[in-house]
């Protein structure tokens, strides 16, 4: 989930007005009217009070940069802009609201898809390295080592299909929520990116898998753990809701993928699921 800092915001976060000022032509400044900065869309957000900004900062001329500072809280709107994409990455791993709301309001990054495929064949090399763990066979022959491929090929897709009901099971529990707590119809194609950027967690099952040890049971299941709390950030910050729903978004989806998942075992297929329960004898 990180960001390149300053080369990773949006085109044009500093606005033409803030390009016009540093060119020294007091005319020119001054003849923006009010009615051009109303037409202005707010497209970014403060990372502290998550108040609409129309703007990150003003680029002066030779590189001088001046953060804007957010009328609401007083803060600036963005300090990340300055801040190198190792510290965004950590606070982001951190779980800081401030992080997430930089790197989904303020930047322009399109790797939700890459990213989600990435993570799901991670997802699905760990199950199938598990089903060929337990179901060792030497029989070199090309029709079993089609079969062994063809059971990636399967896993692959239920994994995916196991978190596409994670995400229907949230977005269930919010249009259920919505008309009781009276809030706005939420941005579902922002809170999908938001969900799939913060499930950056299951790149960690293939360390997990490469160093295996004895614990590899314990950290499969703090890997879970941490993923949850990635997306229930998500949903805080994308939605701007209180903890308590976002827990309980987040506790649907996992209610609706364990259905998912009862039902693939009930169908007697090998699933390895990281909703099961991990013991040792698996490794």
């Amino acid at each position: 989930m990180g960001t390149g800092g300053r080369g990773g915001r949006r085109p044009g976060n500093g606005n033409p007005e803030g390009e016009t000022s540093g060119k020294g032509s007091l005319e020119q400044v001054t003849a923006t009217p009010t009615a051009t900065a109303a037409s202005v869309p707010c497209q970014y957000r403060c990372i502290e009070c998550n108040q609409e900004a129309k703007e990150l900062y003003r680029d002066y001329n030779h590189g001088v940069l001046k953060i804007t500072i957010c009328k609401s809280c007083q803060k600036p709107v963005d300090k990340y802009v300055e801040y190198d994409p190792v510290i965004i990455l950590i606070n982001a791993i951190l779980c800081k609201a401030q992080a997430y709301r930089h790197i989904l309001f303020n930047t322009n990054i399109n790797l939700h898809g890459k990213l989600c495929m990435f993570c799901l064949l991670c997802e699905a090399y760990l199950r199938w390295w598990q089903l060929q763990d337990s179901n060792q066979n030497p029989d070199p022959d090309d029709f079993i080592r089609y079969a062994k491929e063809w059971d990636f090929y399967k896993l692959f897709a239920l994994a995916s299909l196991e978190q596409a009901a994670f995400f229907t099971g949230i977005f269930t529990f919010l249009w259920v929520e919505r008309p009781i707590s009276g809030r706005k119809k939420p941005n579902l194609v922002l809170l999908l990116k938001a969900l799939l950027l913060s499930s950056y967690g299951k790149l960690l099952l293939i360390p997990a898998v490469i160093w295996e040890h004895d614990y590899t049971p314990l950290c499969l299941k703090l890997i879970k753990v941490f993923i949850l709390t990635s997306n229930f950030q998500a949903v805080r910050v994308t939605l701007n809701v209180s903890r308590k729903l976002g827990l309980l978004a987040v506790l649907s989806g996992l209610l609706l993928e364990s259905a998912v998942v009862s039902f693939f075992q009930r169908m007697e297929w090998d699933i390895g699921s990281d909703c099961a329960v991990y013991t040792s004898e698996d490794f």
